[in-house]
């Protein structure tokens, strides 16, 4: 299991000192900043955090051979963090905070950047939110500046709230004239029911329309606290330099509170309860169905999550996948199809998804169930397992050779696991995984009954678990 340390400041792996003493504060923080290099990997820069004295954590990776620097904030909470009438607060509060603050408005938030060539966005997820900008690397204080801003200093006009009711209005149309994206949906609620894991991130016309600004506010301060909040980048920069910088740029603000500890990542347990399997059908007169088949998986600190991987890869992970092969190259059934396993503290799904001519639906499916049920009997073969190997090792390290995707590595390891795996360690990880690893996980979650999502031409009488 990757390591999840309770104590507010991982060991180092090397065991060197915090380059800082550090006190102790009322509330049980440190009264002065706390810097460890937590790797110095051949495989890419050096990572260095510090944990400043309000819990905020900084993490930086540096890399000079890049121009280039990519600056996320990341606060742990999303939208399974919502009661069931502020579904959708926390995607609301990800559109106004680039509406305005004390220092800017919403053009110069936006103007700024690009002035320079640079790109800002955020998105929500389930379990935490990120808003980020990349740079030019000589730029980074500007990119600080604003993006520390809007997230810790937002003013939340009530004529922007009704500006971006309406906007996050249409954004829900638009998915739902999007019968590709609402299968996904469907499927979640099919597997969570009304847990908030089941709720649509964007929330849903009857809870966003709503929605008072007291509300949205109460959701903001409440849940955007320092401890909460993870800052990553990376780049050509200097740790030394960005821990300055962030400071700065949050003096004054909420997130220049008193000493705290930061935030632990999200507990495993309870497990979250899932419904028993079932068929669900969205009605819509579309060209093509969409479908997805799939069951309760494993959640992401699960030891099996390598083997997880790895029969992924193998099952509908690719164009050498068993379900592209045999739907789409060898029968031409459908346009696309394959699996995928999504991961979360405490849960995790597992599914297979196709897009075919609403008359290829029965096939597609009965193809589909068919090539589950031998590989939770028969397993995959050697070959196949180190073909699975080699695509989960070539797409995580093709994956990092961009700033973007080296400063999510940086923050999704704090904020997620509490650590952050090296690269080598990772790749040993993936190495050490079995044909027996992969064909024990794939008895047990492919035997596992199966709920069935169908957006498309059809009623709930057309289908059976």
């Amino acid at each position: 299991m990757s390591r999840a340390f309770s104590a507010p400041f991982p060991p180092d792996r090397r065991g060197v000192a915090p380059s800082r003493a550090a006190g102790v504060g009322r509330s049980g923080g440190t009264t002065r900043a706390v810097t460890r290099t937590l790797s110095d990997d051949p495989l890419g820069g050096t990572v260095r955090r510090t944990v400043l004295p309000s819990g905020l954590r900084v993490l930086t990776e540096a890399i000079p051979a890049m121009r280039s620097v990519s600056f996320g904030i990341w606060v742990a909470v999303g939208s399974r963090d919502e009661t069931g009438p502020q579904a959708g607060a926390a995607h609301f509060l990800e559109h106004l905070l680039f509406k305005g603050t004390n220092k800017r408005n919403a053009l110069e938030i936006s103007s700024q950047i690009e002035a320079v060539g640079g790109e800002t966005n955020a998105f929500t997820t389930k379990e935490y939110t990120c808003y980020y900008a990349r740079v030019l690397d000589e730029d980074l204080p500007l990119a600080i500046d604003v993006m520390c801003d809007l997230v810790a200093d937002s003013l939340l006009e009530p004529a922007d709230v009704e500006t971006e009711r309406g906007v996050i209005l249409e954004e829900i149309a638009m998915h739902d004239d999007e019968p590709g994206d609402e299968v996904h949906d469907l499927f979640v609620q099919a597997v969570y029911g009304d847990h908030p894991l089941g709720r649509l991130i964007s929330g849903t016309a009857e809870t966003v329309t709503p929605m008072t600004r007291r509300q949205i506010q109460s959701f903001y301060r409440g849940r955007y606290t320092a401890p909460q909040i993870v800052i990553a980048a990376a780049g050509n920069l200097d740790h030394a330099t960005v821990v300055k910088l962030v400071r700065q740029a949050v003096r004054g603000t909420p997130l220049d509170s008193d000493p705290a500890t930061p935030a632990p990542h999200r507990a495993a347990t309870p497990a979250v309860r899932t419904k028993p399997a079932t068929t669900v059908v969205e009605p819509k007169e579309t060209e093509q169905a969409h479908v997805i088949l799939g069951c309760p998986g494993i959640d992401r600190l699960d030891e099996r999550r390598f083997a997880l991987g790895v029969l992924n890869n193998v099952l509908g992970g690719g164009m050498s996948s068993r379900l592209f092969q045999e739907i789409r190259e060898q029968r031409g059934l459908a346009y696309s199809v394959y699996s995928y396993a999504s991961q979360y503290a405490d849960t995790g799904l597992f599914a297979v998804y196709a897009g075919c001519a609403p008359g290829k639906v029965d096939e597609v499916l009965a193809l589909t169930r068919a090539e589950l049920a031998r590989v939770a009997a028969a397993g995959l073969t050697e070959a196949e397992v180190a073909r699975g190997k080699g695509m989960s090792k070539g797409s995580f390290v093709l994956g990092l050779e961009d700033t973007g995707s080296r400063m999510s590595r940086l923050a999704k390891g704090e904020l997620l696991y509490g650590d952050l795996m090296p690269v080598d360690e990772l790749l040993r990880r993936v190495d050490e995984v079995t044909v027996e690893d992969v064909n024990v996980l794939a008895a047990e979650l492919l035997s596992r009954p199966m709920s069935l999502a169908v957006v498309g031409p059809f009623g709930e009488g057309d289908f059976a678990v």
